[in-house]
């Protein structure tokens, strides 16, 4: 057995509201630290105990930063996963590698955004991702890159548009139960969907994720010591993180990586580390930048074919308390706010909690998946004592 399963858990989560892109009355900084002091306080951990901090993509508010606000200690251990939303789980497993091998007793993960301050729209091109060979063909942005994908994912394996439209309807569904889901007020049904403005084929506006101002975090502890703080541990199981051989920046080129979401190979070794499989999941938050990415995610983690995504991506299916596979029960990347995806691991442990809005009964086993087509990704499964 992996010395790498149950060793670590969650104990504390701590979320700011979400903010219209660019109005965040707060720079992300601050964003930063009010997240990481409501983990604390909702663990019972004293702030100034933090010895580690890990965060992924573009993330501005380092450790540096945060120490003299925090009045850190000691700090011992600090790390930045790549690449973006897909390396959201990656972050748990830097974790729990910093407290098995004693680096670290009590880590950060954390992601902050406001455009205001970090100009988000220029990420992209800073980090030069988006590679010549787009550019050249008119490709400018996420959206439409991901479109391809979607387009091949319909056209040659047959995943009908149904499918998308079921994830926007539960999504949608969930956050209205959820008093911080920026998507709560917005009345989704098929013909809203369907006249949405097209943003690139056969995206339409509500198949794509909402991008947010705001920040999250989850504080990792080791299993022990998390039997004795304020709340309910969430295990963490397995979070491998990779791209399977000839993956990579490809452009389009590999279609065993591009063709779902490329988390095949990573959903086989999470299924091997922890033990478990597809069939035993309660309810799972599944990255949706765009809508068929998350179903080509659970494609790879084995919930479906691609020839059974009509028959199971229902809103029945779907939807919290009673679908055979609920997801993103707070809204999502759809429907509760977007930073790059880190709103979803504080969902994941809500769920282990009991405490969701859109609470799964007797979950035990809760899902998180990464940016899904990233060219590097990862996936995670959480878990109650039960399952250890």
């Amino acid at each position: 057995m992996s010395k790498f399963r149950g060793a670590a858990a969650i104990a504390g989560i701590g979320q700011t509201p979400y903010y219209k892109r660019g109005t965040s009355p707060d720079p992300e900084l601050k964003l930063a630290l009010r997240a990481i002091t409501a983990a604390a306080d909702d663990a019972g951990i004293d702030v100034r105990d933090i010895d580690g901090f890990v965060s992924y993509a573009s993330e501005r508010s380092d450790p540096a930063k945060l120490m003299p606000a925090l009045g850190t200690r000691n700090l011992r251990f600090a790390s930045l996963a790549w690449f973006h939303g897909g390396a959201l789980p990656a972050t748990l497993n830097l974790a729990t590698g910093a407290i098995l091998s004693g680096q670290a007793e009590i880590v950060a993960v954390y992601r902050s955004m406001a455009e205001n301050n970090s100009q988000r729209l220029r990420v992209v091109v800073a980090q030069n991702d988006t590679s010549s060979q787009y550019l050249v063909n008119g490709l400018e942005s996420p959206a439409q890159i991901l479109a391809l994908r979607a387009q091949r994912l319909m056209e040659h394996d047959g995943v009908p548009r149904s499918a998308l439209w079921a994830a926007v309807e539960a999504s949608y569904h969930h956050a209205r139960n959820n008093p911080r889901a920026y998507g709560r007020m917005t009345e989704m049904d098929e013909t809203v969907y369907e006249n949405a403005r097209l943003v690139s084929e056969p995206y339409r506006l509500f198949d794509c994720s909402r991008e947010n101002d705001g920040a999250a975090c989850v504080l990792v502890v080791s299993a022990e010591r998390a039997k004795d703080l304020k709340q309910k541990p969430a295990y963490i199981l397995s979070a491998p993180m990779g791209t399977m051989e000839g993956g990579g920046a490809l452009e389009e080129n590999w279609r065993p990586y591009y063709g779902t979401a490329g988390h095949r190979e990573l959903a086989q070794r999470m299924w091997a580390e922890s033990g478990y499989g597809p069939k035993d999941v309660d309810v799972a938050q599944v990255y949706m930048n765009m809508t068929s990415m998350g179903i080509g995610s659970m494609i790879d983690h084995g919930f479906f074919t691609a020839e059974e995504a009509g028959d199971f991506c229902t809103f029945e299916n779907f939807v919290a308390p009673t679908g055979k596979l609920p997801i993103n029960t707070s809204g999502g990347d759809l429907a509760e706010g977007f930073i790059h995806g880190m709103g979803l691991i504080p969902e994941a442990v809500r769920q282990i909690r009991g405490t969701s809005v859109n609470q799964v009964p007797g979950a035990k086993l809760s899902l998180v998946t990464g940016g899904p087509g990233d060219i590097v990704s990862s996936t995670g499964l959480l878990g109650s004592e039960e399952t250890l």
